[in-house]
């Protein structure tokens, strides 16, 4: 069956669409809203002043979305729990199961989103889908978790999700069926893509930096190796088509796994030999001893265990990747000094990255060292 058709782009931009982004927030800037079941929220109506209702310059139109009521969603198990605040960023997945799939019907991508939220529901023990959309390789647009289309559409509140560890009050998250280690997604997808996170950045004047991966928060591979290497692209469409200024690149924490090797797997492992794993051989080879390093380290500071919540039919381990959630843990502040943490930082700067001249350590300068 032929592929869902997305978006006109060109249909969009004539569409005299204006924008200016707004300036984007620290992570956690957002913090903690006062949350409460949907019941005792209200979203501001339609006519009120922009003030209340939150005004946003950023605008695009909403796709056609099948809602929780279309696909034949069970009722959630719990209370819809809405937070009184805009989500701060848009986290795109992929499903990774039942694989890329070649029926691109809307029957299909109905059974995608029914077999999520079981697994969801019975295997996770969470009371909805997890996230808050669904996108499927024929590019069509689904609801997730029970009222999150009519949230959106409110602009002024988020329907807290289950679909980035730690993070759940931050992040919107859209899964996009398929896995994308290795192959590209299917073009009727990625324009369902662009125009999905165009309408929602519109609707929470979220700034197009905002648009990130679920591995830029957990240590794991989703949304795969190719698709996130498209996340810049994907800044660049949305910001065509709100009209909005082309976005820098965001600095992040790079992904390590068993089986990589390299400067930056050997300066992970100083700065693990600085935490205490002092028999850990600084070999640039991450094998059996840095997983267990890394791993070990993950369970001392807290760290949750966390894959990509739709893995339905869950396969892939993850355990001991060494990402987002831990590398502050072995990143320190303040002067390298003489000992593990000044090694690491010279393996670093003699694969060409420079930390800028009188600047002590901290995130920002760490993430230029790794990029």
């Amino acid at each position: 069956m032929a592929a869902h058709p997305g978006f006109d782009r060109r249909a969009l931009l004539r569409g005299g669409l204006t924008a200016s982004a707004a300036g984007a927030l620290g992570l956690g800037a957002a913090g903690l809203a006062q949350a409460a079941p949907r019941s005792a929220t209200m979203s501001a109506p339609a006519g009120a002043p922009a003030a209340a209702r939150g005004a946003r310059s950023l605008a695009a139109p909403e796709p056609r979305i099948y809602t929780t009521a279309e696909w034949g969603a069970r009722p959630p198990e719990i209370d819809i729990v809405v937070l009184d605040h805009v989500p701060t960023y848009i986290v795109v997945h992929h499903t990774a199961e039942p694989g890329n799939s070649e029926d691109y019907s809307l029957e299909h991508a109905m059974e995608i989103c029914r077999s999520i939220q079981n697994f969801h529901m019975d295997g996770q023990g969470w009371g909805d889908t997890g996230q808050q959309f669904t996108i499927s390789r024929g590019g069509y647009h689904l609801e997730g978790r029970h009222e999150s289309l009519d949230v959106v559409r409110g602009g002024t509140q988020h329907v807290q999700g289950a679909n980035v560890g730690g993070h759940n009050s931050e992040v919107i998250g859209i899964e996009n069926e398929g896995l994308y280690t290795d192959v590209d997604v299917p073009a009727a997808l990625w324009d369902s893509l662009v125009a999905m996170v165009a309408w929602i950045a519109g609707q929470y004047g979220r700034p197009v930096e905002n648009i990130m991966g679920h591995r830029d928060f957990n240590s794991t591979e989703c949304p795969g190796e190719v698709l996130y290497g498209r996340l810049p692209e994907l800044r660049e469409a949305v910001a065509g088509v709100l009209g909005a200024p082309t976005p820098a690149r965001p600095a992040v924490w790079p992904l390590l796994r068993p089986g990589d090797s390299g400067p930056v797997v050997r300066a992970a492992q100083h700065l693990l030999r600085a935490r205490g794993f002092t028999g850990l051989p600084a070999d640039g080879l991450f094998g059996p001893a840095t997983k267990r390093a890394v791993a070990k380290l993950a369970e001392v500071g807290g760290v949750e265990r966390h894959s990509c919540s739709a893995e339905y039919h869950k396969r892939a381990d993850e355990t001991g990747y060494l990402g987002s959630d831990i590398w502050p843990l072995i990143t320190p502040r303040g002067r390298a000094g003489t000992g593990e943490v000044a090694k690491a930082v010279d393996t670093l700067r003699g694969r060409g990255r420079r930390a800028p001249s009188g600047r002590e350590l901290n995130p920002t300068v760490w993430k230029q060292l790794l990029s």
